[in-house]
């Protein structure tokens, strides 16, 4: 059985600025509707609880023909939508929606996205989480951002990062610039990582 909860929202919290997973300012499509209106019974919904609902519904969808149970978690913050399936329990079977590295994870998120597009003619940057995999993530990335700080202060060098998601090059940003040095991105495709520079921003 799956359970579909919706965190609460200040209404104009969906109307702020929205930035891309690097920071770059986005447009906010507070007003665009599909031309049939999105998804059934969610038309007067602000866009972002729309996409939320679109999306819990494929995943509720999705658990259902892969016979697992998992609690759904709608939550809206900073101009985006994160959905986090839970397990019910101790029950370990979302695992396999995950996959190794987290791969298997990535290409649910596009599907839930496209499925979003779909209903709402909108593009999405949702956050799709199972069973706490990106929570555990971001808290090894904080730690990797850290360390590559300590490295290039004590080296006053650049540091090369393993390559990763858009998603998690926006957390090892915020890290790096909370300590007042500099992270770009570099490469292209699956090869884009970020390098960390003793400079000072």
């Amino acid at each position: 059985m799956t359970d579909i909860r919706q965190t609460s929202q200040d209404a104009d919290e969906a109307q702020q600025p929205q930035h891309d997973a690097d920071g770059d300012a986005r447009p906010t499509d507070a007003t665009a509707q599909s031309d049939d209106g999105g998804a059934e019974g969610t038309s007067e919904l602000d866009p972002l609880e729309e996409e939320g609902e679109v999306a819990a519904d494929y995943l509720e969808e999705l658990l259902d023909t892969a016979d697992l149970d998992g609690d759904i978690d709608i939550e809206i913050r900073d101009g985006r939508t994160y959905l986090s399936v839970v397990a019910e329990g101790e029950d370990d079977s979302l695992s396999a929606l995950v996959g190794e590295d987290g791969e298997v994870l990535e290409a649910l998120q596009e599907l839930v996205r496209l499925s979003v597009l779909a209903a709402t003619d909108r593009r999405s940057r949702l956050v799709l989480d199972i069973g706490g995999y990106r929570r555990r993530r971001a808290s090894a990335l904080q730690e990797m951002a850290l360390a590559a700080v300590r490295e290039a202060e004590e080296t006053g060098g650049r540091v090369h990062l393993e390559p990763l998601s858009a998603y998690e090059r926006k957390i090892v940003h915020d890290v790096v610039a909370e300590h007042g040095l500099v992270s770009e991105s570099e490469g292209e495709g699956a090869a884009r990582h970020i390098v960390v520079s003793a400079e000072q921003s």
